[in-house]
């Protein structure tokens, strides 16, 4: 029985073939990562096993769309591209606990939930940029430093409650305590140039375009940059710095997989989740998505190699996780966004 999509989630793209629920040779995938950077992933694993992959995207509204499905979901993993999804999957119970040699071999246990409830597949860093012009090399080289007097009116940020800044005042919040982190939060919004807005990318743009001298952006945006003639130019004008990276290390977020407990393909699923763990596996997706392999066996090549060695934050991020709905109250509490 082929899947119908509804007319409410008509913004869903479905990438390859509908879906067939019961289908043998298949897996079934919601993902929030857009199906053609899953596409050279996907292919290598049909041309090694023959199992042909199907491919439900959306930025939004996966893990209601799956819960509304429940048991007849045809969906046989979720794939997120930050660890707030992987966790509204778990506390939405809408995923299984998977004791896998395989996945815990190729996945270091800060990358992966406690239960084996989803897995890191790449990760990125949070990280610095700063104008070449007008921003010396070593001036700023920790996150804590982006609260001091001396860039005020100096630095740009996407909102504050989105889900890459929330991670950071998360993983904040677990190494220096709430008190402490709401101080350097203040600090932080005191020294922006402008009220938090746009993309990522918009931050580069920001810093090369003069309206701010300081960024935060996460590490595949500037590989993305580099790799576009179009935004090339932009990318040319800032440096990256690896934040705390002579101490605790920079903090990093992930893309994920997790097994659906509705899966109808179970088997064909873990295959994929096992392939998607493998070096030749990692080395792919990371590749094409100017991130960093989650199997520390297989080095960053590319752009990525170039940029220098990232030395992650060994925190586990099921505990960054822990301190989200702190880290969202914070944000309130200080105004970030206002």
């Amino acid at each position: 029985m082929r899947l119908k999509i509804a007319a409410a989630l008509t913004a869903l793209t479905v990438s390859m073939a509908p879906f067939a629920a019961n289908a043998s040779g298949e897996v079934n995938i919601y993902s929030y990562r857009q199906a053609f950077l899953l596409d050279p992933l996907l292919s290598a694993f049909t041309e090694e096993t023959g199992i042909r992959t199907n491919v439900v995207f959306s930025k939004t509204g996966l893990a209601e769309r799956l819960d509304r499905e429940g048991r007849n979901s045809p969906a046989d993993l979720v794939m997120t591209v930050d660890i707030s999804r992987a966790i509204e999957l778990v506390e939405k119970d809408l995923v299984e606990s998977l004791d896998n040699a395989e996945l815990e071999k190729n996945i270091p246990e800060n990358l992966r939930h406690p239960d084996g409830k989803w897995f890191a597949l790449t990760t990125r860093g949070r990280m610095i940029f700063t104008s070449l012009d007008r921003v010396e090399e070593g001036a700023i080289t920790t996150y804590e430093e982006l609260a001091d007097p001396q860039w005020q009116g100096r630095i740009c940020t996407r909102s504050g409650k989105h889900v890459y800044n929330v991670a950071l005042v998360s993983s904040m919040i677990a190494h220096h305590g709430e008190a402490r982190t709401e101080e350097w939060l203040e600090g932080l919004k005191n020294n922006l140039a402008r009220r938090p807005q746009g993309g990522d990318r918009d931050q580069l743009s920001a810093v090369a375009d003069g309206v701010c001298d300081v960024a935060l952006v996460n590490s595949y945006y500037y590989g993305v940059m580099l790799q576009d003639d179009s935004t090339r130019g932009v990318a040319e004008q800032v440096r990256i710095v690896f934040p705390n990276h002579e101490d605790r290390g920079t903090h990093i977020n992930i893309s994920g997989v997790a097994l659906t407990r509705s899966a109808p393909n179970r088997d064909n699923a873990i295959k994929l989740m096992e392939f998607l763990s493998s070096p030749k596996a990692q080395q792919i997706y990371a590749e094409a998505n100017s991130e960093y392999p989650a199997n520390p066996a297989v080095a960053p090549t590319g752009l990525v190699a170039e940029w220098g060695t990232l030395n992650p934050d060994s925190l586990s991020l099921q505990e960054v996780a822990n301190n989200r709905n702190a880290a969202v109250r914070m944000l309130d509490r200080v105004d970030y966004d206002n």
